[in-house]
């Protein structure tokens, strides 16, 4: 399964500087969530992107983490429903800010 998060690109920017990526979706940081939000396949990233993104106008780009590297730096993938009772399962990335060196890939986002 493939790990990818959508990004603003500030926010990436942002974390080339600190070293750490701090968001957990729009609007909200990973201490605030509990978690970092992510995507296990395109069909969830494309869902995510029009019910989350759909009003964002500042450039976007999807992270695809490396899962082995997450466990390294003590961060847990838990493959949990999107709501209460929901059947459909997202990754979601839990234990702290998402070290820089996690993202094996950063890409574009085309809408």
């Amino acid at each position: 399964m493939t790990l990818q998060h959508i990004a603003l690109e500030s926010d990436w920017q942002a974390a080339q500087q600190t070293g750490t990526y701090p968001v957990s979706t729009l609007g909200r940081s990973i201490a605030e969530e509990g978690f970092m939000h992510c995507s296990g396949s395109a069909e969830q990233l494309a869902g995510v992107l029009g019910r989350f993104y759909a009003g964002v106008n500042e450039p976007l780009l999807v992270l695809t983490l490396d899962e082995q590297s997450l466990g390294v730096h003590g961060l847990d993938v838990r493959y949990e429903p999107a709501v209460l009772g929901g059947d459909e399962l997202f990754p979601h990335v839990y234990g702290g800010d998402l070290p820089v060196g996690c993202v094996s890939q950063v890409d574009p986002l085309e809408r």
